[in-house]
């Protein structure tokens, strides 16, 4: 009968010097702990199934493991707090992420403005603050950008998969699909595996005709809508770690809701590689908060709830009254 166990007598140590190190010399870990704030968005995440309220905002929970699937831990932001409350928070944290949802008025609005100008003011401080606008996220910001809240235009792209069409002459250097494998870049053009679920986008049109818009962002991807209508898919920053995603990179690893949601290995991929960008952004933030404060805040004070037993929408919400 072969044993099972490892041979831990052949090579001997002294055949083999480098395979054996000080004990000092992972003595030494990195002390950056990158901190992501998500802001929280009206309502309950399930149409007012689980709770009614005026005050009750959310986070999608796949938001949260995405950003933990990068290494980060998250400081939910909840959009009905004080907006000292909030800014001390964001002292906090070494990026923030804006997510999917349907608020693009009122007290919502106006936190998202609040926090995506202290998200600039950090940046133009020297301060390396980076920001991902998901979705909805993004409209938010082309408003806010564009200083015109009518700017968005009607897209037929609810719960699509589709490709992302890249814009020749930007390429990938210095953006989120900067470390995609090669083949995995190409695929993106030619498989649909990335989430599309919106009524509302820009097209690269409009974007470039805005002289503010074309000013801010660079048009990285384009997508079409079910009628063949094209919007700017994903654009980048030109002088801010800040990129806006028209599409869902969370959704392929971490919600099952809708059948068409992409959940191939590739599909995965991408939902990683979009993580890993967003993570090794915010460890470049030079901000090293006192760490109980972090621990005092963090989202694991909260517990998620299930509400994925209808089917569709979110698999977990964390709620927030």
């Amino acid at each position: 009968m072969l044993s099972t166990d490892p041979d831990f007598s052949s090579p001997s140590k002294s055949s083999h010097p480098h395979h054996f190190h000080s004990s000092d010399s992972c003595s030494s870990p990195d002390l950056h702990r990158p901190v992501i704030g998500i802001v929280s968005h009206p309502g309950d995440g399930a149409s007012g199934r689980l709770m009614n309220g005026t005050n009750v905002s959310y986070i999608a929970a796949s938001y949260v493991k995405f950003v933990e699937s990068a290494g980060a831990r998250v400081i939910p932001l909840v959009y009905t707090d004080p907006l000292d409350v909030i800014m001390n928070k964001l002292e906090l944290v070494n990026g923030v992420l804006f997510t999917g949802g349907w608020a693009k008025k009122g007290l919502y609005f106006d936190v998202v403005q609040a926090i995506f100008k202290k998200v600039l003011e950090k940046n133009d401080a020297g301060q390396y603050f980076p920001c991902y606008a998901i979705c909805l996220g993004f409209e938010l910001l082309t408003m806010i950008v564009s200083k015109d809240n009518n700017i968005l235009e009607h897209y037929g792209a609810s719960l699509q998969p589709s490709t992302l069409q890249f814009v020749n002459n930007i390429g990938v250097k210095g953006t989120v699909f900067q470390s995609f494998p090669p083949e995995l870049l190409r695929k993106l053009s030619t498989d649909c595996l990335v989430m599309q679920n919106h009524k509302f986008g820009i097209s690269p049109e409009t974007l470039q005709g805005n002289q503010l818009l074309s000013n801010f962002f660079d048009i990285i991807t384009t997508s079409t809508d079910r009628d063949d209508k094209v919007y700017v898919s994903t654009a980048k920053a030109q002088h801010y770690p800040i990129t806006g995603f028209q599409w869902h990179p969370e959704k392929n690893a971490f919600e099952w809701g809708y059948a068409m949601i992409p959940h191939s290995e590739d599909a995965v991929q991408v939902t990683q590689n979009v993580a890993n960008f967003f993570i090794s952004e915010a460890r470049k933030s030079p901000n090293r908060p006192p760490a109980q404060d972090v621990l005092n805040n963090l989202i694991y004070n909260f517990s998620p709830t299930y509400c994925g037993k209808q089917g569709k929408g979110y698999d977990e919400v964390y709620i927030f009254t």
